[in-house]
């Protein structure tokens, strides 16, 4: 455990670092002196400096890669300027348009779909098809948007990135209250001729047969019908 001051040295050194990036001008990409010049401008020691640098990686603020050196990364000024501050979910669903959110989707499932055939397991792929079935056996809306969204998880978790599946998770959550709040349907249930049955037996098929061009098809497909019906007569 850190003494205080351990804890102080260690918070200065982080200080110090912050103020000469501040000071130097740094735009991403650019690479910081070595450690050793470091040092000597900062006047910390090694272990201090080595925490600092710790600590502005796990921010982002600055990247290393062995045998390169230190590199100044996309959140270089995030610490000390609100211009750059990361927009939240809930502030991106009051802002983009269903359209725009069709479009996002559009940009990305097809791609999740694409990497999901390529690197799904089995036990994905028996989870997505218990969704899917689960989603035809819905008994009203709110059962059948809580499967239709774990059958699109599903895709996201089965690519095995978990990069993908972040984006997916990001995506996800606005879509919920972007799209989700504007659907008005005139059902209780979907029709037993819902279209994204047949559409989800296409996608599930192609990842199940490991066609991942096949898979992109038919999720870019999907999605186009939902974009067509989605504030339709459902």
């Amino acid at each position: 455990m850190l003494t205080k001051p351990q804890m102080a040295k260690r918070d200065d050194g982080l200080k110090e670092l912050q103020a000469f990036i501040d000071a130097g001008g740094f735009s991403a990409g650019d690479r910081l002196p070595a450690e050793r010049e470091l040092i000597e401008q900062l006047g910390v020691s090694r272990n201090v400096l080595r925490k600092g640098l710790d600590a502005l990686e796990r921010q982002g603020v600055i990247w290393r890669h062995v045998g390169k050196g230190t590199f100044i990364g996309d959140k270089v000024h995030a610490a000390h300027s609100s211009e750059h501050r990361d927009i939240g979910l809930a502030e991106i669903s009051h802002q983009v348009t269903p359209v725009q959110m069709m479009r996002a989707r559009l940009a990305l499932e097809p791609a999740l779909a694409r990497e999901a055939a390529a690197n799904a397991s089995n036990e994905v792929v028996i989870r997505l098809r218990a969704a899917r079935d689960r989603a035809v056996a819905a008994t009203s809306w709110d059962t059948y948007e809580t499967n239709d969204d774990a059958f699109h998880c599903a895709i996201a978790e089965a690519t095995g990135n978990i990069m993908l599946q972040s984006l997916f998770d990001h995506l996800n959550q606005v879509r919920r209250g972007v799209v989700w709040k504007q659907v008005v349907r005139k059902s209780d249930k979907p029709p037993k001729n819902h279209s994204s049955f047949a559409e989800h037996d296409l996608i599930f098929t192609a990842i199940e047969a490991r066609d991942p061009a096949r898979a992109h098809t038919a999720m870019r497909e999907h999605l186009s019908s939902v974009t067509a019906r989605l504030f339709g007569d459902d």
